[in-house]
């Protein structure tokens, strides 16, 4: 009988211990992964992770028995790389046991990824005298690739930083051209006004050098038709 009651003991502590587990783990998608001494466990802090919305690469950081680390300190960093291009980003607790919240073990690095597609978490660092160097890339088997937030928008589709960024890229140039056209018809227009200006004021000018010509002559004329008057008793000679 205390045979039974023992196993029904052994039996219900296990089912339990499975139950708090099953609780405990990450309920998305993450790769668990034994490193040394210690199980790591990572993912997207935030799944499903879309491009341009704050999210973080998360560690769930425990020994190989399952007791998770609290004290990691600031040994260990995370590489967040995506193509060609890489960034390092410091791992922050993201729980507290004296305030008593997060979950015991759980690491962040911050970040707003801007690009769909795959990423890679490269760890670098030690923990305590353990060296540390593992890659952990998104995938069908591990966790999410970044999505395309497009696909979840409604009703309005909004364009991602990286798209208003191309669409800047293509429409520069063709702004510089028409920037550049309307100088150079601005440099015409200026040029002929001036032109037009200068042929004027020389034809002005002409205008009236002739005007004071004519005036002058026309008062010489005037003169020389004019009588002229004589005082009684003077005498008139005719010129030779």
């Amino acid at each position: 009988m205390k045979r039974r009651i023992a196993a029904c003991v052994a039996l219900i502590g296990g089912l339990t211990a499975t139950f708090v587990l099953a609780l405990s783990a990450p309920a998305f998608a993450h790769e668990q992964r034994t490193v040394g001494a210690y199980s790591f466990v990572v993912g997207w802090g935030d799944e499903p992770a879309y491009a341009g919305l704050k999210n973080s690469v998360q560690l769930l950081l425990s020994t190989k028995a399952g007791k998770p680390v609290t004290n990691l300190g600031d040994t260990l960093k995370v590489e967040v790389i995506v193509g060609q291009q890489q960034m390092e980003l410091p791992l922050e607790p993201a729980f507290g046991p004296e305030e008593g919240f997060g979950t015991l073990g759980d690491y962040r690095a911050w970040i707003i990824p801007t690009s769909p597609g795959t990423y890679t978490f490269h760890f670098v660092g030690s923990i305590g005298k353990q060296k540390v160097d593992e890659r952990f890339t998104s995938g069908p088997t591990t966790f999410d690739d970044l999505a395309d937030p497009a696909d979840v928008e409604f009703p309005t589709k909004v364009p991602t930083g990286t798209e208003l960024a191309a669409r800047l890229d293509r429409e520069i140039p063709r702004l510089n051209e028409g920037i550049a056209a309307a100088r150079s018809d601005a440099r015409d227009e200026a040029s002929t006004a001036k032109t037009l200006g200068t042929v004027g004021i020389v034809v002005g000018a002409l205008g009236l050098i002739l005007a004071i010509v004519a005036m002058v002559g026309w008062r010489r004329s005037v003169r020389r038709s004019s009588p002229v008057a004589v005082a009684p008793g003077t005498e008139v000679r005719a010129r030779d």
